[in-house]
Parts: C-alpha cells; structure tokens; sequence
C-alpha cells in the first residue's frame, strides 16, 4: 500500500510533532481508515518533507510524530503561469493540472477577450478556491511545494509583474516565427531557470495586448499549427517545459535524493 501523502498548513521546520486538525482528521480516520501507529508522509509546502507516525486520534486533530526528514532534490526552474480567466469551471481544470505539474506561481487576469467577468467582491472567494484545489492538486501529486495562487491582475499589472530576470513568453496563436521548441532550444537562452509565461482565454489575444507585451520584455510564441483548447494550452505548455528543463528532465537527480 501507498504511504499517504499528508499536507500540514503549519511549517514544519524544527518539529518534532504535530497536530493535524478538522479536515485532515476526517480524511485519515474516515476515508483512509488509518490507525495509531500506522505511517504517513508529512510535508509542509515550504520544503520540509518527514516520514510520520500517527500517535493518538482525538474528536479534534489528530497527533503526530515527526521522524525521519526526506531530502527534497532541489527545483531546477521556476514557472510562473499567468492565465486568462476562461468561462465556467476551466479555470478550476486549469489550476489543478499546473499545480500537478510543479507551476510555482499561478497569475489569473482579465483580457480584452475573456469571457467571463469576475466582480470585485467575488474575486477573493474565487481565488480562496482555486488555492484549495492548488493545495490539493499538490498534495495528490507528492509536491513538497504548494502551488500559489496570486490575486486577480489586470493585463497591465501583470506585464509589469514580471521579473527582469525571467524567460518571458507570451503564447499567441497568429505567431508564425517562433515556437516553443525554438525558445527552448535556443542556446543563447539556456541559463534562464525562471519561466514566466502568458496563456490567454477562449478568443485569444488581441494584436494590441501583443504588442504591449512584446514591449514589456515578452516574447511572442506559438505552439505551432495546432490550436489548442484553453483548458489544454497550459497544460501543454507546462508540460513541455518541464520535460526540456523541469521536474521531467531530472528523475535520476531525484531518486539519488531518496537513497
């Protein structure tokens, strides 16, 4: 059987205990059915990774003992996703799949052509939702680091969030000179580690919020001649950096970790 995978909220940095409360006591003594003395996996978001023993269940939390720490291979990139807000529940699909796949930062923003409008006042209740279901992409997927889910931005914000450090791309679909493969094979471009990427809604970008971010140090990318859905567009794109220079390029790094 599988060692469970258990998030704690509070660092576990210098613990040798723990007291994981209401939503993880359900989750091991109702859905996995664990008992006293049976083994889990602790890890924080911030690093920090321990084998476990459960010592007590109360009507409240659940006790813990912190053993062994699990070194952590150390993350080769980082990727930032900012993504067009899309309509209905795509964005939920979004953040789950880019937490999956070991997106540091998820950026949400409001283009000219998105669809949906999100009110002021919902915007926090949004967010605080598509953290949840970041944290536990994260935790289903064995990440010792929670996928963060920012405040909404307006385009114009976001561009000038952008690190100067950073790979900038912005994916647009009228692009015919550059591709992906192209960025991430060119050798002049080889020492970036921090990937900051623009993923747009259903109808695309407009030339204008091209040009604007082409300004702001971005470049102008393709996928090639495939049109991607916007719920699979970043996925597709995340994936591909990953393979090229992330968490799939370096599985030997990682499992020498574990030994």
């Amino acid at each position: 059987m599988t060692i469970p995978h258990i998030y704690s909220p509070e660092s576990l940095q210098d613990r040798t205990t723990c007291a994981l409360e209401a939503d993880n006591l359900r989750y091991l003594k109702m859905v996995l059915r664990l008992k006293q003395n049976d083994k889990i996996i602790l890890f924080d978001g911030f690093g920090h990774e321990f084998e476990a023993v459960i010592q007590k269940f109360s009507p409240c939390a659940v006790d813990v003992k912190l053993g062994k720490k699990i070194p952590q291979a150390e993350n080769k990139i980082c990727v930032t996703l900012a993504q067009a807000v899309p309509k209905a529940a795509k964005m939920d699909l979004i953040v789950k799949s880019s937490a999956e796949l070991g997106v540091d930062l998820i950026v949400p923003f409001m283009a000219k052509r998105s669809v949906s409008r999100i009110a002021a006042d919902k915007a926090l209740l949004k967010v605080s939702r598509w953290q949840k279901i970041a944290r536990e992409s994260s935790r289903c997927s064995r990440a010792s680091r929670i996928t963060r889910v920012a405040a909404l931005e307006s385009f114009a914000s976001l561009l000038e969030a952008a690190g100067e450090k950073s790979l900038k791309m912005i994916f647009w679909e009228e692009e015919a000179r550059r591709s992906i493969k192209d960025m991430l094979t060119d050798k002049k471009l080889d020492a970036f580690r921090d990937f900051f990427i623009i993923v747009g809604p259903e109808g695309g970008f407009s030339k204008d919020e091209v040009m604007l971010a082409t300004k702001a140090g971005f470049q102008s990318v393709s996928l090639g001649r495939q049109i991607l859905k916007v719920e699979t567009a970043a996925a597709a794109i995340i994936s591909i950096i990953q393979y090229e220079k992330g968490i799939f390029s370096n599985f030997q790094e990682v499992k020498n970790a574990h030994l």
